[in-house]
């Protein structure tokens, strides 16, 4: 069957065709879409496999563990910096290994379109010691993912399977099965002396696990996604992995003229590296994110063998790769590159009209005027448009729930005023340890949790909170006296004001809740009672 798709619905695709039985993930761009295409697919909803969102990623990645501790095939997937917040369990993932397959799809972010970083998962794998695929292409995006469910259960360990971008973004027709894999059956395999890491189970785990790594690169050193193709002029030698490989052929539409090593199964084949660079007087390492196989590659290589790439400047070391770059880079500079800042006016981003982020930052502004010290900590969210005109409103945004271990940093350096906005999403997933740090310590701050009944910047998916906000902040511990609900319209703004200069004066930890739906789940939803009231 013939199928349009974007990258991250060919994943989505592969993996129920290859018996999946459970996708976990939090929100994050480039990868949400993936388990949105589960949650509406037909075969999801017969087979009832589990698309609900999760609170953070690494209780995602811990539920798929369970779900592999007991034989089914389970997939996790995440934004790069995801992986920061599931490593601990990702990571030992390796150590207990897995009974039904096991995939983490990563989905990476060069040039920072929606992400504080240009982090590079692939070194997670490499730290974690478990192997790691990066398709090509949508095709090869899709037949990975039912060989990535086999390879785990073969070798038992979890897979990372890392995309970028514009492989999650672009669309390419796709060949898929007719007949999905049917699902693992549950069963009680899994060995309490792996999965239990008390020190003397895991060091005996350890040995296995690096004992492995030989048949692990075996394996891609013979990987039909790993391949050599000869050319005739051997002056130059090419190393491309994932994207890349594409603009390594646009870049000659009349064919290769010099050798090319696919990378797109890891560890690094170092053999196939060597076979290939012994007959080529220098070699080019193309690859989207960080110079991670020319790390290897020069490891590999003799001291006097010419590698050329990130680090010598033929390739940018920063933003994503392009079809222009990457040509310049192998000698074919026979066209301008499109430089969009000179053609296209800058329109950053705002806040949507009417978001009830506007009235929390138009009182808060208007509060703390009267503060000449005071300093407003942010977070990960579209509230963080709070920072540009016309509000201007935060002074720090550094990782999901920072803002709130951050302003409690703040206040115990003597800060007064510290305040942190911090969205409802954001706080069930990263903000309430901090929030319990600073009721546990009465810190001298005020905690803003601006809900807008949704996960609004990576879509509108359910948010883990919704509706339970004061029972979670009572719950935590906070005095009851200064938990405050407020609806964020401008008729509102003096109880709003008012509220904020109360809890600000009151020294000791407080909570207040501007609470009104996001404009663009109201539209949703106001369409669709509409739809409902002409059937």
């Amino acid at each position: 069957m013939r199928r349009l798709l974007l990258g991250d619905e060919a994943i989505a695709q592969g993996a129920l065709d290859a018996g999946l039985s459970g996708v976990y993930a939090y929100p994050g761009t480039p990868s949400t879409e993936i388990t949105e295409y589960i949650q509406l697919s037909p075969l999801a909803k017969e087979r009832n496999v589990h698309s609900k969102w999760a609170t953070n990623e690494k209780t995602a990645m811990e539920q798929a563990l369970g779900m592999s501790f007991m034989g089914k095939r389970a997939l996790v997937c995440m934004k790069h910096v995801g992986m920061n917040v599931c490593a601990d369990p990702f990571v030992n993932s390796g150590m207990t290994g897995v009974n039904g397959g096991l995939v983490v799809l990563v989905a990476d972010d060069p040039s920072m379109h929606s992400s504080q970083d240009e982090q590079d998962s692939r070194f997670y794998a490499k730290f974690a010691m478990v192997p790691t695929l990066e398709p090509s292409n949508q095709q090869e995006a899709y037949d990975m993912m039912s060989y990535a469910f086999d390879y785990s259960e073969r070798v038992g360990l979890p897979v990372l399977m890392r995309v970028t971008t514009r492989m999650a973004h672009s669309r390419a027709v796709v060949e898929t099965i007719e007949e999905p894999r049917k699902e693992n059956e549950m069963n009680f395999n899994a060995e309490a002396k792996n999965w239990v890491l008390l020190p003397a189970f895991a060091r005996r785990r350890n040995d296995i696990v690096v004992a492995q790594q030989a048949e692990l690169e075996n394996d891609a050193l013979n990987s039909k996604y790993n391949y050599f193709i000869d050319a005739p002029d051997h002056s130059l030698g090419i190393i491309a992995s994932g994207i890349a490989v594409n603009y390594v052929n646009e870049a000659f539409p009349e064919g290769l003229p010099y050798p090319i090593l696919k990378i797109s199964q890891y560890p690094l084949p170092k053999e196939a590296v060597r076979r290939m660079t012994a007959s080529c007087d220098k070699v080019i390492i193309v690859e989207e994110g960080q110079p991670f196989i020319e790390d290897m590659v020069r490891g590999v290589m003799p001291g006097d063998a010419q590698i050329l790439g990130k680090y010598t400047g033929e390739l940018p070391r920063t933003g994503e790769l392009t079809p222009d770059s990457v040509a310049k880079a192998l000698g074919r500079d026979n066209r301008q590159a499109f430089e969009s800042e000179k053609v296209v006016a800058n329109r950053p981003p705002a806040l949507c009209k009417g978001c009830g982020h506007r009235d929390v930052y138009q009182a808060l502004n208007e509060v703390l005027a009267n503060y000449k010290d005071a300093r407003v900590f942010g977070d990960i969210g579209c509230y963080t448009l709070g920072f540009l005109p016309p509000y201007k409103a935060i002074h720090s945004c550094v990782d999901m729930g920072a803002s709130i271990g951050m302003a409690k940093g703040a206040a115990d350096a003597g800060l007064w005023p510290a305040v942190a906005v911090i969205g409802d999403s954001t706080f069930t997933h990263s903000g309430m340890t901090g929030l319990l740090d600073a009721i546990n310590e009465n810190s001298d701050m005020t905690v803003i949790i601006s809900d807008n009944l949704t996960t609004a910047m990576t879509g509108g998916q359910d948010s883990a909170g919704t509706n339970k906000f004061e029972a979670i902040v009572r719950g935590l511990g906070l005095d009851n006296a200064h938990l405050r609900v407020v609806v964020p319209t401008p008729k509102n703004m003096p109880e709003i004001k008012q509220a904020i200069e109360d809890e600000i004066n009151y020294h000791g930890i407080s909570v207040i809740i501007p609470r009104r739906e996001c404009m663009q789940t109201l539209q949703r939803h106001l369409k669709q009672k509409r739809m409902q009231e002409k059937k």
